[in-house]
């Protein structure tokens, strides 16, 4: 489902009330409760402590009603499957940092051999190889 979000918001933004969220998920709001008291989701809160459920959080909802309908899974596995998901993204997402941070290593590492070699070039000095042959005779004193 794609939705246009408002300037300055995103897929994270909460914004969707109880009832708005539980008709988007096509759950009961009673549920959403539950699963919000579970662990399974945790919508942001008003000020006043009122639910505010973000797409992101409808589109997990959802994942929770698949897994328990169609696949049988309960509430605790899919838990757990929730939060396994979310450490391979956060796991995925820190490699992708290291990787730029690798990249960014070696192309300073190449940068910099490359201005040692560039220099070390400057200061050579040519030298000619040729081969002689040089034959000592010792003076011999009367």
């Amino acid at each position: 489902m794609t939705f246009p979000f408002p300037p300055g918001t995103d897929e994270d933004t909460p914004f969707f009330v109880i009832s708005v969220a539980a008709q988007l998920s096509g759950l009961h709001a009673q549920t959403l409760r539950a699963y919000d008291r579970m662990g399974l989701v945790s919508p942001g809160r008003t000020s006043g402590g009122g639910r505010r459920y973000s797409m992101r959080d409808i589109v997990v909802l959802r994942e929770v009603q698949r897994l328990s309908q169609e696949e049988g899974v309960n509430l605790a596995g899919i838990k757990r499957i929730i939060e396994l998901e979310n450490e391979v993204g956060a796991l995925r997402s820190h490699v992708a940092e290291l990787t730029e941070q690798l990249a960014s290593a070696l192309a300073a590492a190449e940068h910099a051999a490359a201005s040692v070699h560039a220099s070390l070039r400057r200061d050579l000095v040519p030298v000619r190889h040729e081969t002689a042959l040089v034959v000592w005779k010792p003076n011999r004193q009367r």
